[in-house]
């Protein structure tokens, strides 16, 4: 997500660590390059000057130049510094207890409004929440299919419109909702191409029609400053309760993400990574902090990782690794998983360090399809084969790389790597708690080589 930036960062912390002790000069020397990275990732002036400030007040202090490890004390601010930027911790959009809440999205045309309300509909859900979704844009005719056709994919409540105005909807809708204890009620906007009074007027009036509402406004994460300007541009004049960033899959700046709490005065609640449904986040500034500076955020891939998995057959899986009985068919079912989390290039970025893994894959020229590779490989096997892959000769290896399409050097390798991750198992499963804590919270996501 942010891979220039956390390279950046990552060359000068490694010049602060470089050094035994450090000089105050030294330091603010380090800020310095610090501050030039940052505003160079697009991170709003006034935001990036403030932040240096607190950092070095905080950094020059005699207890961390006299320590036995001034760097890395000096990157352990920066992180929690970044943190607090960012949010400081994770906020929550409450809904009400009794009876629908109506969530508004705002923001203008092309920054992914019906998709997100769709993701945003499913990630209530799986918060068993009972989401209705409408679509409000009466100026982009597809607009209001495209919702449809969301919601009708993936079995979600959808209101069709009544009236022409989608005003004179608001009230049907909200009385339907609480007649089907429907909650939250998701409304898609017309979006613009830039800020006119006709929108603030819309918006004003749904916020009047529908005053227990929550707003939530849709930015475009790879704009940078203009996006900023836009968010800042809608909390002037539209009570704002929360953000989402989206297309953030690519690697952006980051200055979008870094800057909008400090410019707006209001919380990042949501990015989005893609175009599926699984690419998006709550955010999480602890977490957002940890992957800006290279640290990865295993906590959010493990619960990606459980939502993913079918718990029946993890439990089953458990069992099997704890008696050293994994098959082949069992890592076809683990590909599966991995697939479902989202993209290969997204999950390496999560690992601590994980933007180097993912710099080594693309050298190796490794790509997603990969895995597919490996998975076709698999159901050319027979289910003996799959069973055991100690009987597969010569001969036999031949006949699987003609059936997958693939080559015979392609086959060896899946097979060593499966050998050498049943010798890993092997050796874990003499630590069970170890074992246990794999297998129940990443399953077999981290199949070696890949």
């Amino acid at each position: 997500m942010f891979d220039r930036l956390t390279e950046k960062l990552n060359s000068a912390f490694k010049k602060l660590r470089g050094r035994g002790k450090l000089s105050e000069e030294q330091v603010k020397d380090g800020l310095k390059e610090i501050r030039r990275i940052l505003l160079a990732a697009d991170v709003h002036y006034s935001v990036v000057k403030k932040f240096v400030k607190r950092v070095e007040n905080k950094a020059i202090g005699e207890e961390v130049l006299k320590s036995l490890t001034p760097g890395e004390q000096i990157i352990k601010i920066v992180r929690e510094e970044l943190q607090e930027l960012l949010g400081g911790q994770r906020e929550e959009l409450g809904l009400h207890q009794h009876g629908p809440t109506p969530i508004i999205l705002v923001g203008l045309q092309g920054t992914g409004k019906t998709t997100t309300a769709g993701k945003l509909a499913l990630h209530y859900r799986e918060q068993k929440k009972t989401p209705i979704l409408y679509s409000a844009d009466y100026r982009r005719p597809a607009a209001r299919e495209q919702l449809r056709q969301l919601a009708e994919e993936n079995q979600l409540e959808f209101y069709p419109e009544q009236y022409e105005d989608p005003r004179d909807d608001l009230p049907e809708l909200v009385e339907y909702a609480e007649n089907k204890s429907l909650n939250p009620v998701i409304i898609d906007t017309a979006g613009r191409l830039n800020i006119d009074q006709p929108m603030l007027e819309e918006i004003g009036d749904f916020q009047r029609l529908l005053p227990e509402s929550r707003v939530l406004l849709v930015i475009d994460g790879m704009m940078g400053q203009e996006a900023l300007q836009v968010a800042e541009d809608f909390a002037g004049v539209v009570q704002l309760d929360g953000l989402i960033l989206t297309k953030m899959e690519g690697d952006a700046r980051g200055g979008a993400a870094i800057s909008a709490r400090e410019v707006t005065g209001v919380p990042v609640l949501y990015i989005g990574t893609g175009e599926k449904a699984a690419d998006f986040q709550p955010f999480h500034p602890e977490r957002m902090a940890s992957r800006i500076l290279g640290m990865g955020d295993v906590f959010g891939l493990i619960e990606d990782a459980e939502k993913a998995a079918d718990a029946e057959e993890q439990a089953a899986l458990q069992e099997r690794f704890m008696k050293g009985k994994i098959t082949m068919a069992d890592l076809d079912k683990q590909f599966d998983q991995l697939k479902k989390m989202g993209p290969l290039e997204g999950l390496l970025e999560r690992l601590p360090g994980g933007y180097q893994l993912k710099n080594q894959m693309q050298n190796q020229n490794f790509d997603a399809r990969d895995i597919d590779r490996m998975q076709a490989i698999i159901r050319s096997m027979t289910p003996e084969e799959r069973e055991n892959p100690r009987m597969i000769n010569g001969s036999r290896r031949r006949r699987i790389a003609e059936g997958s399409g693939t080559s015979r050097e392609l086959v060896n390798q899946l097979l060593k790597q499966f050998k050498m991750m049943k010798k890993m198992m092997d050796d874990l499963r003499k630590n069970q708690g170890m074992i246990q804590k794999l297998s129940s919270g990443m399953g077999m996501g981290g199949f070696p080589g890949l």
